[in-house]
């Protein structure tokens, strides 16, 4: 039997945190993220994944720790996030992205738009799923680009952004379809001879094809 939580984990009283069997996280910028176990070492905490490997970020990100009660599948995983790093005094995110955008031959329009959908600019974001950063980079996505910080605005931007001309390149002439390759997956797109039949996907797509159009900046 699944083991549950037995209180709420406040940080601002929180002192002798003990990991439980399954815990959501809820960040200060609003996004949720449920793990095996959430501990605080000092003005760390320390995420234990559901698929293994383990994510480390300030505290203070961190507005509160609640019991899952929902079963989860486990999966192998070896990756260890380190914790979020703010970019360099004096550089700024949208002139990180238009330099990397156009060192690998991605239309800065596309990428500020993919970035605004994905994370709206919080560099420290990650998802439910355990989508990480500015580029909501996930763990084999991270790996595959010998990321060490993908909480790290240019790791994370150079990271992404190859990946999205990978995508590009794979779908010739299709912006739609490596759009939502990057959101479902070459599979589903390649299943389906296009954009796959999820909302979320059409939706995905929709959104950022309607901002690059427009051209909208942070």
């Amino acid at each position: 039997m699944k083991q549950v939580a037995t209180a709420l984990i406040v940080l601002a009283g929180l002192v002798a945190p003990r990991a439980a069997g399954a815990e959501i996280v809820r960040l200060t910028t609003g996004a949720t993220i449920s793990v095996k176990s959430a501990i605080a070492d000092g003005d760390t905490m320390v995420m234990v994944l559901r698929g293994g490997g383990e994510m480390r970020t300030p505290r203070s990100i961190v507005a509160e720790v609640l019991p899952d009660e929902v079963l989860h599948a486990e999966a192998a995983s070896t990756f260890v996030l380190p914790a979020y790093v703010p970019p360099p005094v004096g550089s700024t995110v949208p002139e990180m992205v238009e330099r990397l955008a156009q060192q690998f031959g991605v239309p800065v329009s596309l990428a500020n738009a993919l970035i605004r959908v994905e994370s709206n600019y919080q560099a420290d974001a990650v998802s439910p799923k355990g989508a990480m950063g500015l580029m909501q980079l996930m763990p084999a996505t991270a790996r595959q680009y010998a990321v060490d910080n993908p909480f790290d605005p240019e790791q994370n931007l150079t990271a992404g952004l190859q990946h999205l001309k990978g995508l590009l390149d794979r779908f010739p002439n299709k912006t739609s379809s490596a759009l939502a390759a990057y959101n479902a997956g070459e599979g589903a797109v390649t299943k389906y001879g296009g954009i796959p039949p999820y909302r979320e996907t059409q939706d995905y797509v929709r959104r950022i094809m309607a901002l690059a159009k427009n051209d909208k900046k942070p």
